[in-house]
């Protein structure tokens, strides 16, 4: 299969580009590499692909030095002509969409971010995969769709109309657009509810690296709502066996779809919504306890009241992942962050 993982620079996008290529696909990653987190990072994570930095030329494809199947390129998801160009050159089967303005809290200071890149980003994708005859896309989506709802475990059947944040709108906003696309021209479209994804490589404006590194050089934590926080933490390559096993999984529409008692997470079209997490909350201070022992400190806390466009609790319901495609996550949190904190100290070294 020929792939376009976009976000490919990205924490996920660069687990799942070393995974589909150690499959034997072939692989163009996309992205635009932009500075919401440091761009260092993502560059290493290149080079790891055997993309080097020195070599990057904005709209170009590049070849890795590193894998045969494996090629690179620096684009916007808003270059609405340079998207149609690179889907009318390579003629991709399948496409994860990964790229996306990340994080919650930017999106509050931030908004224009998001409708650029989640919104007019989302729709060049579409288009490009509708005119080119792709055939199968899967994309991110997250879980602060489920906002004000207070229901434990989150469904995907439970009501998601009461968002918290604007990145939580804009994700809301792509299943939306998916589903009138494989309506309207039967592209089979897959969206996933990301949960709190953590792991080697990952982003620094997550809790994991932040404390991480406050814990190592001896700095004090920020605990929001006082630590009476949960989070579906899953580990990343628990969330990357799920994505490839779902990248090969193409919808059908279901025939007995009912829009009298619609179900959300599917329909008469090619089109699917699941939650991909551990299924499995864990407490934050049972998650800060674990990066205590792997770093071998003691966190330092300074306890704070919640956030603007937090929620306190989330929990993945992942019934129909496990039952339709086999996931099974079985990722312990210590073991998860033992490696983290491993690479971190690697990396930094």
């Amino acid at each position: 299969m020929k792939i376009l993982v976009t976000g490919s620079a990205g924490f996920i996008g660069f687990h799942l580009v070393r995974r589909l290529l150690d499959r034997g696909d072939e692989i163009v990653g996309l992205d635009n590499i932009n500075d919401y987190y440091d761009v260092n990072l993502k560059y290493a994570r290149l080079r790891y692909t055997g993309i080097e930095k020195s070599r990057i030329v904005y709209g170009r494809t590049l070849q890795s030095s590193k894998y045969e199947g494996c090629r690179f390129i620096q684009m916007d998801l808003k270059d609405r002509e340079g998207i149609i160009k690179l889907f009318e050159k390579e003629k991709f089967d399948k496409v994860c969409n990964l790229a996306a303005q990340a994080g919650v809290r930017y999106s509050i200071t931030n908004p224009y971010a998001y409708i650029e890149s989640n919104i007019s980003g989302f729709i060049n994708i579409l288009e490009a995969c509708r005119h080119y005859k792709v055939r199968h896309l899967v994309y991110a989506s997250s879980s602060s769709v489920y906002g004000l709802n207070e229901s434990m475990p989150f469904s995907t059947s439970d009501n998601v109309d009461h968002p918290v944040s604007l990145y939580a709108a804009s994700k809301k906003s792509n299943e939306l657009m998916a589903h009138t696309y494989s309506h309207l021209y039967n592209l089979p479209t897959t969206g996933l509810r990301f949960f709190t994804v953590y792991g080697p490589w990952g982003r620094p404006d997550m809790a994991l690296f932040i404390f991480t590194r406050a814990i190592i050089e001896g700095r004090t934590i920020d605990v929001y709502n006082n630590g009476n926080m949960q989070r579906d933490f899953t580990f990343v390559d628990d969330i990357v066996e799920g994505l490839v096993r779902v990248i090969y999984t193409i919808p059908a529409g279901e025939n007995d779809w009912n829009g009298a008692q619609p179900d959300p997470s599917a329909s008469r079209a090619p089109y699917r919504i699941y939650n991909i997490g551990n299924n499995n909350p864990v407490k934050l201070m049972d998650f800060i306890s674990a990066i205590e022992e792997a770093t071998g400190k003691k966190a330092r806390k300074n306890l704070m009241p919640i956030q603007p466009g937090d929620v306190p609790a989330t929990w993945a319901d992942v019934d129909d992942l496990i039952r339709n495609i086999g996931y099974s996550p079985d990722t312990d949190i210590r073991r998860g962050v033992a490696l983290f904190v491993d690479w971190y100290r690697d990396y930094y070294s």
